[in-house]
């Protein structure tokens, strides 16, 4: 599929299409066993940058509910106030 693209310039979509391909080959189990641990190596990886993704994510998503919930409504000063 992609081996040759290093995980880190993956999206998570991407890692995770790869990831559920390589898990259906290697439930075939028709690889040869080298072939089969290049595969189980690269879906490791896929794995740890999925998760990493995922991780960045939910940081940010909490983030912006923090910084959500502490804005407030602030009176317009007499120079933001609209023209008429």
């Amino acid at each position: 599929m992609t081996d040759s693209k290093d995980t880190s310039e993956l999206t998570f979509e991407q890692a995770m299409s790869e990831l559920e391909h390589i898990v259906n080959q290697l439930e075939q189990g028709d690889l040869p066993l080298e072939q089969s641990l290049q595969q189980f190596e690269r879906a490791v990886a896929l794995s740890r940058i999925s998760q990493q993704k995922l991780q960045q994510a939910e940081q940010k998503v909490s983030l912006l509910v923090r910084q959500g919930s502490q804005e407030t409504l602030q009176p317009m000063s007499d120079d933001e106030a609209p023209s008429t």
